[in-house]
């Protein structure tokens, strides 16, 4: 990305975070069928927490589609159904948060109707409000230029747990949610990739579900 374009997103950051104009996505927005194009979108949203009476939020900067049962990638691939899994196949607008290694819950926003298990997980994000309190989660002093970014640490500066799986995402008083502060990236700024750390998933290593803001 050229230094025009950078400055343009950098910009476009300062927008989200001072816009005055904050609308919590709606059921409709997580019950489309394309999970690919909810993944893109989610990019410049700003995902708040509220936990404990503290409050963080960042702005999505990268996301990954997982497309239910038809996507080796995916929990949910060839109709898989584990009680860790069931709130895929729930109605859309819920956390779908999981323990990965045994060690880091990854947020996922749950997408489509009841029974087709779509969902997108969301990588990194921009800290824009509480980045004291996520900076006392992350046991740090500073931030720096990877701060927020792995959706490992997204969890944990937000303090999103996988306990807080099948919490609902469209309520202005829940503990989470995800906003839209009506200031969107250009579509050069949003580049489209293949999925990380999926080599188990054949030929669905290369679809390019993955979306980030340089």
């Amino acid at each position: 990305m050229h230094q025009k374009n950078l400055k343009d997103v950098d910009a476009i950051i300062r927008q989200i975070q001072l816009s005055g104009r904050a609308k919590v996505l709606d059921i409709d927005f997580y019950q489309r069928a394309d999970v690919v194009a909810i993944a893109r979108e989610l990019i410049g949203k700003v995902l708040v927490t509220n936990f404990d009476g503290e409050r963080t939020a960042g702005i999505i900067t990268e996301t990954e589609a997982y497309a239910g049962i038809t996507d080796r990638a995916s929990h949910a691939w060839n109709n898989r159904r584990t009680p860790r899994t069931e709130i895929m196949y729930g109605a859309a607008g819920h956390a779908y948060v999981y323990l990965c290694y045994g060690i880091h819950s990854l947020f996922n926003v749950v997408t489509n109707t009841i029974g087709i298990p779509h969902a997108v997980l969301i990588r990194a994000i921009h800290p824009i409000e509480g980045v004291e309190v996520m900076l006392r989660r992350a046991k740090r002093t500073l931030p720096d230029k990877t701060f927020g970014k792995g959706p490992g640490k997204v969890s944990k500066i937000l303090g999103i747990h996988y306990s807080n799986s099948g919490l609902p995402l469209t309520e202005r008083s829940g503990k989470i949610l995800i906003e839209d502060r009506q200031v969107t990236f250009p579509a050069d700024a949003i580049k489209a990739t293949p999925r990380i750390g999926i080599q188990y998933a054949g030929a669905d290593v290369a679809l390019p579900y993955r979306f980030v803001i340089e």
